[in-house]
């Protein structure tokens, strides 16, 4: 890591890329639940928030690891402009899931919160 890398805006620094990897399935599950999507849309959509803008390369094999454990579901779609696409979809454990995860992140987020607050008790 570079110093300072992680600071720079719209740098990919080591932090940013571990939380995004610690958050990024959720997020894809919470794209899901507004309906079906597919590989590019989702990548499209969380570009429009930088810090959680992601490749190819990380999408398709997080998208075949959520069909494989049966957290979303496929199908082929006829597209206007080319081949049929693959939209997924989330599955009933899938918004178990997300739920579970809902459930959960405000208290994480106030754990995290709670160690970063300079000088605060414990």
């Amino acid at each position: 890591m570079v110093p300072g890398n992680a600071s720079q805006p719209g740098a990919d620094g080591h932090v940013a890329s571990q939380l995004r990897k610690g958050v990024l399935e959720y997020c894809v599950l919470a794209l899901l639940r507004d309906g079906p999507r597919y590989g590019v849309e989702l990548l499209e959509e969380l570009a429009r928030v930088e810090v959680m803008a992601t490749s190819q390369g990380t999408m398709y094999p997080l998208l075949s690891r959520l069909r494989r454990t049966g957290l979303a579901d496929t199908h082929l779609r006829d597209s206007d402009s080319g081949p049929p696409r693959r939209y997924y979809t989330l599955t009933d454990a899938g918004h178990s899931a997300l739920e579970e995860f809902a459930a959960h992140w405000p208290s994480f987020r106030t754990a995290v919160d709670h160690f970063l607050s300079p000088g605060d008790p414990t």
